[in-house]
């Protein structure tokens, strides 16, 4: 099941679904940090950079409207996601205290970190695609090294009865938690399995898995 609807941080918020048979679901409410004091086109991902204050802000009032009371709350170990759940949680006293879960980091991109994209060589994308799942891009981590340690808090959620959380995060998370909740455990094959939407900068999704 997908339905999408307009978030008043002017990004979409996609609400997806897939019940598997005997499995206790986590509802997770995964916000992406707000946009990042960085030009444009360079990649990024395990680089610590800070979000544009006034972005944090808006998104964190965006979520505050809609997310239920008490729930607990676990944000990513880089700065620009900290910022987001800092002002989420002066403006949401009731959810609980955050807590840094560095499997929510964005994917390392080793030796790409802060390069332009148009400058990466073509043969490193190239390589990436034929072996999406196990090729290290940039020489640090693979995709499913990713999948795996969210796969691996989404797991300890259910192992602590969890069943409603909040996450804040980053694109490549985000995508992760998406994937699990369409395969489940099972290993990604190629980029076409990969999920193609992630929620703007300072937007949300909902997706239970």
């Amino acid at each position: 099941m997908v339905s999408a609807r307009r978030s008043s941080s002017a990004s979409y918020c996609f609400i997806l679904a897939w019940r598997w048979p005997y499995e206790v679901l986590v509802k997770l409410w995964l916000l992406r940090h707000a946009k990042v004091d960085l030009d444009e086109g360079l990649c990024y991902g395990a680089s610590d950079l800070t979000a544009i204050a006034h972005l944090s802000l808006k998104a964190a009032q965006a979520a505050a409207k809609e997310l239920p009371l008490k729930l607990p709350l676990r944000v990513s170990g880089l700065k620009r996601a900290q910022q987001l759940a800092l002002e989420l949680c002066r403006l949401r006293s009731d959810l609980q205290p955050p807590v840094v879960d560095q499997r929510l980091n964005e994917m390392d991109f080793g030796s790409w970190e802060l390069q332009p994209w148009d400058k990466i060589p073509q043969t490193a994308f190239d390589d990436w695609m034929a072996d999406f799942a196990y090729y290290r891009f940039g020489g640090v981590e693979s995709t499913q090294q990713v999948i795996q340690r969210v796969a691996d808090a989404i797991e300890e959620l259910r192992n602590q009865a969890v069943q409603e959380a909040v996450w804040v995060t980053h694109a490549g998370v985000i995508r992760a938690v998406a994937y699990l909740s369409v395969a489940g455990s099972r290993k990604i094959t190629s980029v076409g399995e990969w999920p193609k939407h992630a929620p703007d900068p300072g937007g949300f999704v909902v997706i239970e898995c």
